[in-house]
């Protein structure tokens, strides 16, 4: 790790006991708040944009979740600035129920199949795919230092329902039990006894997902709000047959 990158985080650390510093390290990060909040804007925000505040308050956020077991801070950063943006992009379209140009992510699109063509679609879309491939970039990297490909993920997704709903189970678990997370982090191994303990379901299947279980397990840590709003889906599926 560069000195600066060392730096930041000593900083960081300070900031998450200390408002003062949390202040003065936002300060500091305006340049790179602003750049992220204008990745959604299409323009550079103004002081007014309602973008612009829940970038800094998702910074801010960002401080006080952070740990060095999470990899760099300003990537974290990153992450939890474009999940609060994605959440507000949604609420905002469900309450008025328009399309909007800089929506970032929308669960809904299938809602608009057969309402009047808009020629902001193709702007979506594209600020859809995009967000989706920089989280899939992110994950890969991730998952590199735990010795698992997306060709691992692929192969070793559960394929029968009995399988998804013991997963489900374990994730779910590990959701609510922050320190499973980090444990994980730290040690970059799945805790199969542990999971299969605190969710009460049977080991040998999470062994045989456990490549599974690293993505998984991974998007529920670092905010993957697309990958992560996906992999729901599944899971619920999973549960309503």
């Amino acid at each position: 790790m560069n000195p600066d990158a060392k730096q930041l985080i000593s900083r960081v650390m300070t900031a998450k006991k200390d408002n003062d510093a949390a202040d003065a390290l936002i300060a500091d990060y305006m340049p790179f708040i602003r750049s992220e909040a204008a990745k959604y804007l299409k323009r550079q925000p103004e002081q007014e944009d309602d973008e612009l505040s829940i970038a800094m308050f998702a910074f801010y956020e960002a401080i006080g979740s952070y740990s060095r077991l999470r990899g760099a801070f300003l990537k974290y950063a990153a992450l939890q600035i474009r999940s609060r943006l994605i959440d507000y992009y949604r609420r905002e379209k469900k309450h008025s129920g328009q399309i909007s140009l800089n929506s970032a992510a929308d669960d809904d699109q299938t809602e608009l199949i057969g309402t009047l063509a808009d020629p902001h679609d193709d702007y979506e879309e594209h600020d859809i795919r995009e967000a989706t491939k920089e989280e899939i970039r992110e994950l890969s990297e991730q998952m590199k230092e735990f010795g698992v490909s997306m060709t691992d993920i692929a192969e070793n997704a559960p394929k029968q329902n009995r399988t998804l709903e013991i997963c489900k189970k374990a994730i779910c678990y590990a959701r609510h039990n922050p320190d499973v997370l980090e444990d994980f982090l730290r040690t970059k191994r799945v805790p199969l006894a542990r999971l299969a303990e605190g969710a009460d379901v049977e080991r040998k299947p999470l062994e045989r997902h456990r490549k599974y279980l690293v993505a998984v397990l991974l998007i529920c840590t670092n905010g993957y709000e697309i990958l992560r709003s996906h992999i729901m889906q599944v899971l619920k599926r999973g549960e309503e047959s």
